[in-house]
């Protein structure tokens, strides 16, 4: 039997996140059930759950969420300690690029730019927060903290933008690769000011701090940087 924790639908807006738990959904049959919106004051539908923009003040979080179950665009944890991959928000065809409802697409491309053409940007990339479907009803487990690209990759390896078909139809989505941190509880404290736009107030996670100030990929379950 799991030793991870499990949190109740009611005490999400209150709650830690970490790394391992469950996060129970409601039972009222309705959108209002995903737990990700009560956890992150995000939208409560999609694999993009931003908070924020570029034109209102910037980013302040993102939440990604996946059901591991989609052959056609297949995230991933692993194989490497801490690496995760996750596809963009264009997955059928008639759409530009980055011409999606969410935006998910859009941040990528920020987050992307500002790690590579603008390093000294970094403070404009928005904490992510990595959930999965559980299988039980609108569960979701936490996976942890992630920035933007991994040690040693380059710009044309992290980000790239990848042609699918589906009929006769030819369009691209983007295959993004993330670093899961090492730190293993999120305080509620910092997810507070995170949504009150103090990203970089105490008690930001140091190793977010780290990744920040320096780029310094400290992986969960490996070596640092």
């Amino acid at each position: 039997m799991s030793s991870d924790p499990i949190v109740a639908f009611v005490d999400l807006a209150e709650a830690d996140l970490i790394v391992g738990a469950t996060y129970r959904g409601g039972t009222a049959g309705t959108s209002a059930d995903d737990p990700i919106s009560k956890l992150l004051s995000c939208g409560n539908m999609g694999g993009f759950r931003i908070l924020g923009s570029p034109t209102k003040g910037g980013y302040r979080l993102a939440g990604l969420y996946t059901t591991f179950a989609d052959e056609d665009w297949p995230d991933k944890l692993g194989p490497e300690p801490g690496r995760f991959v996750y596809y963009g928000d264009n997955k059928k065809p008639g759409k530009e690029l980055h011409d999606t409802g969410p935006g998910g697409n859009r941040l990528l491309r920020h987050v992307f730019e500002c790690i590579h053409v603008a390093p000294d940007r970094r403070d404009e990339v928005p904490p992510f927060f990595v959930f999965s479907k559980t299988g039980r009803g609108r569960d979701v487990r936490f996976h942890g903290l992630a920035a933007p690209g991994a040690a040693g990759m380059s710009e044309a390896e992290d980000l790239v933008a990848t042609w699918r078909t589906k009929g006769t139809d030819r369009f691209q989505n983007y295959r993004s690769l993330f670093t899961l941190l090492d730190v293993t509880v999120i305080p509620r404290s910092w997810l507070r000011d995170l949504v009150a736009g103090r990203g970089a107030s105490e008690p930001a996670a140091d190793v977010w701090r780290r990744w920040v100030t320096e780029g310094a990929y400290e992986p969960l379950g490996g070596a640092s940087d």
